[in-house]
């Protein structure tokens, strides 16, 4: 097996390690084809503007090459000067290490922009060593740190070995959250509800019902695609936006080049009212996953938001025989459509003990709660019929 030279290089745009040498990792069969890394995804959202210095996400992608000169392992790497556009919220350790003199910007985020999905970021190709090209990159990451006196590190959203991987290098430990849709192999949606209890598969039903009243819906990939479609959905995305946290992060720019590149992995569930496009939501196609992103409305319709964002999304996956449906961040309300709590995780590398030791002790009490909180919905208000043990 080939290795890997130990020299780590730094890019400041994707562009400069390229398409060939990027997606060469990133097509590892074991991430399943993860759209949020595939070159194209991070590219579009440079060269759109959309994560740059100016916006305070500023590339420091990773590259380390084999033997023969090719690139064997590649970190999305970001230098930033503040926390927003990344879920996992660390704010509140930002503000008490100011508070008490120290200097918490920049920090260094391994992330997909925007993208609160679970993916790999030590990206090794497939026929190298996944220990050995992980623990370059990392190496590499922290040596970065060092050089530039940066105090924190952090790897959002890892796969699960990756976070043992991070854990067993003693970078700490953090899990939260999300609610994910499982496919049991259904042969349909009504299969899907024949697994629900019956009142919540009478409520499903109704919601559906009277959330496409009067509506047309449609499902949009590919060459179906337009510059339309895509000038309609931007304006749910600005009202949606605007209206949760004030200043969204991608721009329209970014939606015409996704377009441009990546129509194949693009699902939009658009709904449409007298010929006119009232809400839709965006979605990534992965290999084994369909990723539910954003959602925007300009007219307020009784569980459309439902419709397009969960339940058309387990539609198009049991038609096309997808593992799961990733609905995002946060929503309890998730539960009763048949989503239910699923571990994400995080790994934090922070410089100065006088931080490292408060937020090491906080985190392995979160770590107890949310799993904690997990068990407790799960049983609690899983909506799936229960079997006789």
């Amino acid at each position: 097996m080939t290795g890997l030279k130990a020299a780590v290089s730094v890019h400041r745009r994707i562009a400069e390690i390229g398409r060939p040498a990027w997606d060469g990792c990133a097509a590892n069969p074991a991430y399943a084809a993860n759209p949020f890394v595939a070159y194209d995804f991070l590219d579009c959202l440079e060269e759109s503007g959309c994560a740059v210095e100016r916006v305070g996400w500023g590339p420091q992608h990773l590259a380390v090459k084999d033997e023969c000169g090719e690139v064997g392992a590649v970190l999305p790497l970001y230098l930033k000067s503040h926390s927003q556009g990344e879920y996992i919220f660390d704010h509140a350790w930002a503000d008490a290490y100011e508070r008490a003199g120290g200097r918490y910007y920049p920090k260094l985020i391994a992330a997909s922009p925007f993208s609160p999905v679970t993916g790999p970021r030590l990206i090794v190709r497939a026929d190298l060593q996944a220990s050995e090209g992980r623990q370059r990159l990392l190496d590499g990451a922290l040596t970065l740190c060092d050089r530039g006196g940066i105090a924190s590190l952090g790897f959002n959203f890892l796969l699960a070995e990756e976070w043992r991987f991070l854990g067993e290098r003693g970078l700490l430990q953090r899990q939260n959250q999300q609610y994910h849709w499982l496919n049991a192999g259904y042969g349909g949606f009504d299969d899907f509800l024949g697994a629900l209890s019956s009142g919540r598969r009478k409520t499903i039903r109704r919601e559906r019902r009277d959330a496409v009243a009067g509506l047309e819906i449609e499902r949009l990939t590919g060459a179906d695609l337009r510059e339309s479609h895509w000038d309609a959905f931007f304006g749910f995305y600005m009202d949606t936006g605007s209206r949760k946290w004030g200043q969204p992060y991608l721009n329209r720019r970014f939606f015409s080049l996704l377009g441009e590149r990546m129509a194949d992995r693009v699902l939009l569930v658009m709904a449409k009212r007298g010929g006119r496009y009232i809400a839709g939501a965006f979605n990534l196609i992965g290999g084994d996953c369909l990723y539910g992103r954003n959602w925007g409305c300009v007219e307020d319709v009784p569980f459309l938001h439902f419709e397009l964002c969960y339940y058309q999304a387990i539609e198009w996956a049991i038609d096309h025989r997808l593992a799961r449906v990733e609905a995002g961040a946060q929503g309890q309300h998730k539960i009763a459509r048949g989503y239910l709590p699923t571990a994400v995780y995080s790994a934090h590398f922070i410089a100065d003990p006088a931080l490292r030791s408060p937020v090491a002790r906080f985190l392995e009490q979160e770590r107890a709660a949310v799993q904690g909180e997990m068990d407790w919905l799960a049983e609690e208000y899983s909506p799936f019929r229960q079997t006789a043990s």
